[in-house]
């Protein structure tokens, strides 16, 4: 105990030397806590943007409609089927949907179209499209009427209360047509969901359609994501063949791919960052060592075992890195939590690549507690090991050599 208190004070006895090695540790931890939320938090938001904007963690589908998505694949939809889907214990909801593409024609301008029938309440707890509302009202499910994404409006020049036209081919080949008020336009993250997406309700898209009592999809959210893979294989255990049960991995492989190959090129990234956090905190060591070879020649000398002397440095050297961790920590939860609500933005050619995944060029970084633990105690270990080297130096010090000025 006495070591550990004589440590603390010897600390403070140069109060710049202690605040330099304190601040190596630092800006060593705010820089890797930083650097993985950033990295956490942009593919969180990039699995966001396709993922819970629109298709979901996982859809259910008649066998073979992926492979050939038409109307004539479509299914009934069964309450029964719901709940057994329901009663999956990572299942959080329920969305069923009716989709096919369409010809949307306002005055001389036409632009092809997804046409998404949906539970306007159900959707809405699974992707929040109410909240994506910037301009009239969300539909309900007796509506005749449409929401349009903002590009797609933009295209057709089309505003609330204006009338839009669908024309499209309908369930077993019979033509579909009919025109519709456009209630509210959504705006979207992902610019592809943007410019192509129009919701109307699914009463009134099997109308359209002539598909009544179909569907094309059920679209569940999950209460863990991490569980997806796990979630969909119960799923089909239970449905059985008659169902394709899709994780949004097998639904989007180029998006998973492209996630991935960011995900280990980052860990290079963070692998130099973790080189230079330790060259910063080993050359405080460094300094400290030249500064005090005289002072520790000096209590050699004077009969002080080396194995003491060893300790008293490993303790000096664990307060020091322990508290620039715990400031550390404590600095970088404010700077990660503005980072997250106000994220940075790419622009020119970094955004349109981004956009061409259908992904919003956007970096906020992740709040999740586990960052700051664990980069805290990455660094915290860093600085641990490092500080093995003042012991090595103690066991091979010469008194006299580091007596002599």
């Amino acid at each position: 105990m006495w070591l550990i208190k004589l440590a603390w004070k010897n600390l403070w006895r140069n109060k710049t030397r202690t605040l330099i090695t304190m601040a190596a540790v630092f800006f060593a931890v705010i820089l890797s806590v930083i650097a993985s939320s950033l990295k956490e938090g942009v593919f969180e938001n990039l699995v966001k943007n396709v993922v819970s904007f629109y298709s979901g963690y996982i859809q259910v589908h008649k066998t073979g409609y992926w492979d050939e998505q038409i109307l004539d694949n479509s299914m009934e939809k069964s309450t029964a089927v719901e709940q057994k889907l329901m009663r999956q214990k990572n299942v959080k909801g329920i969305a069923a949907r009716l989709e096919s593409f369409a010809l949307a024609s306002s005055a001389n301008i036409t632009k092809g179209c997804l046409v998404s029938g949906i539970e306007p309440q159900n959707e809405n707890q699974i992707t929040s499209l109410q909240q994506k509302i910037i301009k009239g009202q969300y539909i309900t499910d007796n509506d005749n009427a449409v929401l349009l994404a903002q590009g797609l409006a933009e295209r057709l020049q089309l505003n609330i209360n204006d009338t839009i036209i669908l024309i499209a081919q309908g369930f077993h080949g019979s033509t579909a047509a009919g025109k519709y008020p456009v209630k509210g336009i959504v705006k979207f993250g992902s610019p592809d969901l943007n410019d192509r997406t129009l919701f109307m309700p699914l009463a009134a898209a099997q109308d359209f359609f002539s598909a009544y009592g179909m569907i094309s999809t059920y679209v569940l959210s999950l209460t863990n994501p991490d569980l997806t893979e796990k979630t969909a294989s119960a799923i089909q255990s239970t449905t059985g063949t008659d169902y394709e049960v899709m994780t949004w991995g097998q639904m989007m492989p180029d998006v998973k791919q492209h996630i991935e190959a960011d995900s280990n090129n980052m860990k290079y990234v963070q692998g130099v960052l973790y080189m230079l956090i330790c060259f910063g905190i080993f050359g405080t060591i460094l300094m400290m060592m030249v500064e005090r070879r005289f002072e520790m020649g000096m209590l050699v000398a004077v009969g002080m075992k080396k194995g003491k002397l060893m300790f008293l440095l490993l303790f000096e050297s664990v307060l020091t890195v322990f508290t620039g961790c715990i400031s550390g920590i404590i600095a970088s939860i404010p700077l990660v939590f503005l980072l997250n609500r106000y994220p940075f933005r790419m622009g020119g050619e970094t955004a349109k690549a981004y956009e061409r995944f259908g992904f919003e060029a956007i970096f906020p970084t992740s709040t999740d507690a586990s960052n700051f633990i664990q980069q805290g105690l990455v660094v915290l270990v860093m600085g641990l090991v490092l500080s093995l080297y003042p012991m090595y130096r103690v066991w091979r010090l010469n008194a006299v050599a580091a007596m002599k000025r």
